[in-house]
């Protein structure tokens, strides 16, 4: 049996109550603007999810937990291009991440993927019974009820939060000194605001939820850190998981029409508006690496010289994305001449 309709209608915690009483199997889709998410449940227990948004994605929540460096999880991406196995497979056989600590972070990953559905006023979703994906190797199982609890708790906490804050398009007037703050987390957040980026751009580049960025700034507006500068419209707000993706199209799609400059640049747009994007920096190198070859091919063919080895260039470009989550253009460009 399918069920479709929008959350403006049919609230989250029906649909998912509805799936626990009817023990359900199959796939929760649901979308707003270009943000999409999948909730795969079993037998009317959460089994797995997926999701679009950078900030949903596991590589980031094992980093948050600290259970990997940034530097790990980029050469496991650069290996899954070449194994073709899932990014948490790679780790648990390297001997990086245990079976448990994997199973840790995708409940969390799940959990917290759900609880943002819960502030969505709105959104198309679709269950789909019967549709399940038979390569998860490692999952875990929760039960709805506790669940929504969090997720009503959050609602609630969501709308003193709104009371202050009406918008993610909000700035702020930084009023304490960043370097002076104990926690690095504030220090951190306090430091982005500082620089005049808005809520929800800051909320990308810590890559935590809309809900837990907004707390972060409530309680640093209770201590009196900062104050609310200038409040856009949110209708008209970019939509930055949606020009991430867009970019990332237009780079694969000039990548394999070997237009290879067009496709470094889209890769470096999409570093700008989201530095730790794992696919633009694998992206990047390839798209550098395959320019490279071509120009090596290019010079050897014209003076008989010898080409240049362009494996020296590309290693130490892999370097630099391994040691710091996005180097500058001219890093990168004098890493290819």
């Amino acid at each position: 049996m399918s069920l479709k309709g929008d959350l403006k209608t049919m609230a989250l915690p029906d649909i998912l109550q509805w799936i626990a009483v009817g023990q359900k199997t199959g796939t929760l889709q649901v979308e707003r603007r270009s943000v999409k998410k999948r909730i795969i449940v079993r037998e009317g227990l959460i089994f797995s999810s997926w999701s679009n948004d950078p900030r949903e994605s596991l590589g980031q929540f094992l980093i948050r937990l600290r259970l990997v460096s940034e530097e790990q999880l980029f050469k496991a991406l650069l290996a899954q291009e070449e194994k073709g196995r899932l990014i948490g497979s790679i780790l648990v056989s390297d001997g990086i991440l245990s079976e448990e600590d994997l199973r840790q972070a995708l409940k969390a990953k799940a959990e917290e993927t759900i609880y943002d559905l819960f502030l969505w006023p709105r959104g198309a979703f679709e269950f789909k019974e019967g549709d399940f994906p038979q390569d998860v190797l490692i999952a875990f199982e929760t039960a709805v009820t506790p669940v929504i609890l969090e997720g009503i708790r959050r609602v609630d906490e969501w709308q003193r939060i709104r009371a202050i804050f009406p918008t993610m398009e909000i700035t702020f007037k930084v009023q304490g000194e960043p370097q002076g703050m104990p926690d690095p987390l504030d220090r951190q957040v306090l430091s982005l605001a500082g620089s005049g980026k808005t809520m929800a751009a800051i909320s990308l580049e810590l890559r935590r939820s809309e809900f837990e960025t907004a707390a972060i700034f409530f309680d640093l507006h209770a201590r009196g850190l900062v104050a609310v500068d200038k409040v856009q419209d949110e209708a008209k707000s970019p939509d930055p998981v949606g020009a991430i993706q867009g970019l990332l199209s237009l780079a694969y799609q000039r990548l394999q029409e070997k237009r290879y400059d067009a496709a470094v640049q889209a890769y470096e747009e999409v570093l700008s508006l989201d530095r730790l994007n794992q696919h633009a920096k694998k992206g990047l190198i390839s798209a550098m690496e395959a320019r490279q070859r071509e120009r090596a091919v290019r010079t050897s063919n014209s003076t008989s010289a010898p080409p240049t080895s362009a494996t020296a260039r590309s290693t130490d470009l892999r370097a630099s994305f391994s040691l710091n989550p996005m180097p500058s253009r001219a890093a990168t460009a004098s890493s290819m001449r």
